[in-house]
């Protein structure tokens, strides 16, 4: 019984061995190199597949989702002597599982080891500030050089992307303090523009204040000459209403005597306002007889009583 129990259990131990050598489950997303008796045989893509047992073997097992390698620091030397330590993070895919098994040994090894190559080669081409404004361009130039390079491996680089630059103390220093000149230079200059426009502010505002002041003089003096002008009118139309009266009243009975006394007697006072003003006299030779002028006034009365 002994013997028959070790027999049936060797026997079990063979078929499962059997099963395992002959049943492969593959993954999604995944590939299966198979090689027969040492040589290639095919390639298993994700499902159920029945192996040749102790003939079949799965050399090599590949996935094919993306892989992030972590590119390890490296000193690059810039195109302006500068030393900087880049850190980067590499993305890359398989998508022929035979040459990524048979065209190279280990093909993360050799896609970090010819991104930090390309780089130092491409850091090598740019000057400091360019490496830090142009990060895309440089990740774009690492991506295509290694796409290139990693084509027979079997291998799709996706992208590359630095993760990290270090710079040396001093240099850091000088970037600093060209960074402290550079803001205090954007400071001056936004202080003197604003000084600038408030000049301007102040000036547009005293260009206005003067337009304005003299439009209100012009507008001032259009509106005393308007004033004038319609005092004038009025002074006329006056006038012209007064003497249009008095020739009226001049052609009535009894005007023209009436205006003649009036003037004698406006004569008269104005004669006598003379004489005490001045001294001296110049009298006309027509009024050397003042009875004849007085004579003559009197006539005029009495003939506007009779009438």
């Amino acid at each position: 019984m002994d013997s028959l129990a070790i027999l049936s259990l060797g026997f079990a131990v063979f078929v499962i061995v059997i099963i395992i050598k002959t049943a492969r489950i593959v993954p999604q997303r995944s590939n299966y190199v198979i090689e027969r008796l040492g040589k290639y045989s095919r390639t298993l893509d994700s499902g159920f597949h029945i192996l040749i047992p102790f003939v079949d073997k799965v050399a090599y097992i590949h996935t094919l989702k993306e892989e992030v390698i972590d590119v390890t620091r490296q000193a690059c030397v810039t195109k302006d002597n500068i030393q900087v330590g880049i850190n980067g993070v590499l993305y890359i895919q398989v998508i022929d599982a035979h040459r990524a098994s048979y065209g190279i040994n280990d093909y993360r090894y050799a896609a970090s080891q010819l991104a930090q190559t390309t780089m130092r080669s491409v850091i090598g081409q740019t000057s400091l500030d360019k490496t830090f404004e142009e990060r895309a361009m440089i990740n774009e130039a690492v991506v295509n050089a290694l796409d290139e390079a990693a084509a027979p491996w079997g291998i799709k680089v996706l992208r590359y992307e630095i993760s990290d630059i270090e710079l040396p103390a001093s240099i850091r220093d000088a970037l600093e303090q060209q960074m402290r000149a550079e803001r205090e230079r954007r400071a001056a200059i936004a202080k003197s523009e604003g000084e600038r426009q408030a000049l301007i502010n102040v000036s547009e505002g005293q260009k206005q204040e003067v337009i304005n002041m003299s439009e209100a003089e012009k507008q001032k003096q259009i509106n005393e000459a308007e004033g004038r002008a319609e005092e004038i009118e009025l002074i006329a139309t006056a006038t012209a209403e007064g003497l249009r009266k008095i020739a009226i009243a001049i052609n009535e009975p009894g005007g023209k005597e009436a205006v003649n006394l009036r003037v004698a007697e406006q004569y008269v006072k104005e004669f006598g306002n003379l004489a005490k003003v001045n001294n001296t006299m110049i009298i006309p030779a027509e009024l050397a007889n003042i009875g004849g002028a007085v004579a003559s006034i009197t006539d005029i009365v009495k003939g506007m009583r009779s009438s």
